[in-house]
């Protein structure tokens, strides 16, 4: 089990850049969830949909958001995630994903819980927002 990290509020972890998103990540991610719809993979259709490319899955951005934040965290100090979608990530993108800490409050087991706002971007676009507890490191 790893430490929790040690965290005050304003602290931010080192953002991680991932991109250009590529037709292998999308068609990886959909053979490991299922989600074949074609808005992620068929050009012609996604532009009857209105995208000039195939766009990934909500959920794929939503996992790279949850990878960088407990690579640095820790997946088991992990006690709360949730995110809100507010526009795609498509084939070509360069995601960041950055968090900041806003609170820091006791837990029921005596640990000291952060509230932490989590964004991903593309180009100063938010494409995701969330928000994660997770325990860290009296310091």
């Amino acid at each position: 089990m790893r430490t929790p990290p040690v965290a005050a509020v304003g602290d931010r972890p080192p953002p991680r850049r991932v991109g250009p998103l590529t037709q292998t990540h999308i068609v990886r991610f959909a053979g490991a969830g299922g989600d074949f719809n074609p808005l992620h993979h068929d050009g012609a259709f996604a532009a009857t949909a209105g995208f000039d490319r195939p766009i990934a899955m909500g959920q794929l951005t939503a996992a790279l958001l949850a990878a960088w934040l407990t690579d640095w965290c820790g997946v088991e100090n992990l006690r709360e995630y949730g995110v809100r979608f507010t526009a795609p990530l498509a084939i070509g993108d360069v995601v960041e994903l950055s968090g900041e800490v806003t609170s820091l409050a006791p837990g029921d087991d005596a640990r000291t819980l952060a509230t932490m706002e989590l964004a991903a971007t593309r180009d100063g676009t938010t494409l995701m927002s969330g928000r994660a507890v997770i325990v860290v490191a009296d310091g």
